[in-house]
């Protein structure tokens, strides 16, 4: 049976993905990936490079930690790098310095186009909360808190478990369910008792294997199928269609 919310009635908790459920950052986080990876492959490779594209974003990149999305795309086309550290420089070729380029150009288009919040999320958000739901933000993002800050959405959040929160703890990210168990756990409910809002397939796959009672996709860029397939109980192109309004 499902509520007003279109979500099964066992459902206590909701936990939400941040870029492309909750904000519009998720195409800029795809652009800012293409044009440090290009520069990266251009400067190997010459003009005879074969670009990022949208089926890389997906599949090696989206929803992962920054790391684990450079690492995965290199391997993806046969490429070692050394790992580094987590303060090295933006232009050193190593895993981190990659990531730490991708994040400065990513901040800088923050900085100059702002961040957008989906409001049918944010109804669906007040919907949520008013029928007693608890909710967390659960985000691969150092910049989490940040972005909620600028769409005044930090308190329609009881718990925020983010990149930062990741490392203090030592959990690894999507698409292993770990961050979702440990929102779920901070929240006091059981996975199967919380729904996942994902727009990721790597999101899919951690709902999917953490066992959590509903696994909701959100299709912003026309990958419903995939959204199944990787573990989607339902998917729609905007919260407003699962209901909540008055």
């Amino acid at each position: 049976m499902t509520t007003q919310l279109g979500l099964p009635d066992t459902i206590q908790a909701c936990l939400f993905d941040l870029d492309g459920v909750v904000t519009r950052t998720a195409v800029v986080h795809a652009a800012a990936w293409k044009e440090m990876f290009d520069a990266f492959l251009r400067a190997r490779d010459g003009d005879s490079f074969r670009p990022f594209s949208d089926d890389d974003y997906d599949q090696y990149v989206d929803g992962r930690p920054r790391a684990d999305g450079v690492r995965s795309f290199l391997a993806s086309r046969d490429i070692e790098l050394p790992e580094g550290t987590p303060e090295d420089p933006p232009d050193a070729e190593t895993v981190h310095g990659l990531g730490n380029r991708k994040n400065e150009l990513l901040l800088e288009r923050i900085r100059t186009d702002g961040v957008e919040a989906y409001e049918g999320t944010l109804r669906y958000l007040d919907a949520v909360r008013a029928r007693g739901l608890r909710t967390a933000i659960v985000s691969s993002s150092a910049n989490t808190r940040d972005v909620l800050r600028s769409i005044h959405a930090e308190d329609l959040f009881d718990v925020r478990i983010d990149g930062v929160v990741a490392a203090e703890r030592g959990l690894p990210g999507k698409p292993r369910p770990d961050t979702f168990l440990a929102a779920a756990r901070d929240l006091g409910v059981e996975p199967s008792r919380a729904a996942v809002f994902e727009d990721a397939l790597a999101g899919m796959d951690a709902g999917r294997s953490g066992h959590f009672g509903y696994v909701v996709g959100v299709d912003r860029v026309g990958q419903t199928d995939a959204l199944y397939a990787h573990g989607a109980d339902i998917v729609v192109k905007d919260l407003d269609e699962l209901g909540g309004q008055e």
